[in-house]
């Protein structure tokens, strides 16, 4: 199963929706327009079922296959929503929104699995059902959580999950993916330090806060190198500092911290979090300063079922000859995650050749992967539910 040539005959379609959806970015949730042109073109292309406002503003489609005596239902998802970013590719199709773009290529994926919706709705050749979800809010608001809390799995009777993500650095129609962790738990953390504030060149009537934010910074990279085995992955970035005060000669009385810690295990998870609330306690006391720290659990881990993704890895060779099993996990984050809690499945990349990498403002989705991304939806479902 090489790329499909239906897919090479529907490529300007496809890609015209891809830019379409380029130049009307829409961020998290409010992404009315992207999930109402879906919906109006699942109906066009005799989808047996399309429903709207799941998870909000999420689509889902149906598709039966010629009989479904098997009963098996593949759930394939694609995202829908966009970054606050401001563009800089400079293309014809660039966003007409200033402060938003499609910077991780979430229209490719919504313009491939749509190229897929309508080859399965022509050509029904499976036994089975095929159920296309359009989800919004990857971007930071969990949409796929909120869309499985909506009952997606549930409703549909949905055994199986697949997804798929664009890559920079991959060639162009290629394919990439690893059973287990394939993506990190990406957790936040808010810690205020507050201490007694003062005048800078009187530092002994003061509880210092910028200097025990500063050690509060470094000793968190002990909870990596000291705490973690040192075959396991797991990173902790402080991203932001704040103060109280912008004087040139004022220690403030608060500072705020605030960073993520990605992990690609359950108790290395648990490990982060445990030794982030007790260095920052601890160094903040030994300081004479006291801190208060609120952990956010995000996305879990993206963890691929083994045979789901022999499956996947499978398909996927078919289309591109031979598929790169030995990459490493990635600590990025992807709500994806929370639909493989669900249901066994897989979330595989497909190249995007040599581009920006994603969520840059000068990255740009390659319609050329399309063909490639759109044959290996449909193959899915295909070859887990073959017609008799």
């Amino acid at each position: 199963m090489p790329v499909k040539n239906r897919f090479a005959e529907l490529l300007p379609e496809i890609t015209a929706w891809r830019r379409d959806f380029h130049e009307h970015p829409e961020l998290l949730y409010d992404v009315h327009r992207t999930a109402g042109k879906v919906a109006d073109l699942l109906r066009e292309f005799g989808c047996d079922e399309v429903t709207e406002g799941i998870g909000q503003t999420g689509v889902v489609g149906v598709i039966k296959g010629k009989t479904d005596s098997k009963g098996r239902v593949i759930g394939l998802r694609a995202d829908m929503d966009a970054l606050p970013i401001n563009e800089q590719t400079g293309v014809e199709y660039a966003s007409k929104t200033p402060g938003k773009m499609h910077a991780c290529g979430h229209d490719g994926h919504t313009a491939m699995l749509l190229g897929a919706a309508r080859y399965l709705a022509e050509t029904r050749n499976f036994d089975g059902t095929a159920v296309v979800v359009f989800q919004p809010a990857e971007e930071g608001g969990a949409g796929g959580d909120a869309m499985i809390k909506d009952g997606l799995a549930e409703r549909w009777g949905i055994q199986e999950f697949y997804g798929m993500h664009n890559m920079p650095g991959i060639p162009v129609g290629e394919f990439a993916i690893r059973p287990g962790a394939m993506m990190a738990a990406a957790d936040q953390f808010d810690i205020t330090v507050t201490g007694k504030g003062g005048h800078a060149a009187k530092p002994h009537e003061c509880i210092d806060t910028t200097l025990t934010a500063s050690q509060i910074i470094v000793a968190l990279q002990s909870v990596v190198a000291r705490n973690i085995d040192p075959l396991k992955n797991a990173v902790i970035s402080v991203c932001v500092v704040s103060t109280d005060s912008t004087a040139h000669n004022v220690i403030p009385q608060v500072v705020e911290l605030k960073g993520t810690a990605r992990s690609l295990a359950p108790e290395v998870r648990d490990q982060l979090e445990e030794g982030i609330k007790r260095v920052a306690t601890n160094v903040a006391a030994a300081m004479g300063a006291s801190v208060e720290i609120d952990y956010h659990r995000g996305y879990p881990v993206t963890m691929n079922n083994e045979e789901a993704t022999v499956w996947a890895a499978d398909v996927a060779r078919e289309i591109a000859g031979d598929v790169d099993l030995t990459m490493q996990p990635m600590m990025g984050g992807e709500d994806f995650s929370y639909m493989l809690n669900e249901r066994p499945g897989a979330y595989i990349f497909v190249g995007n050749g040599d581009t920006a990498m994603v969520h840059h403002p000068a990255y740009n989705f390659n319609d050329d992967a399309i063909p490639a991304g759109s044959s290996w939806y449909a193959g899915m479902v295909e070859t887990r539910m073959p017609a008799a």
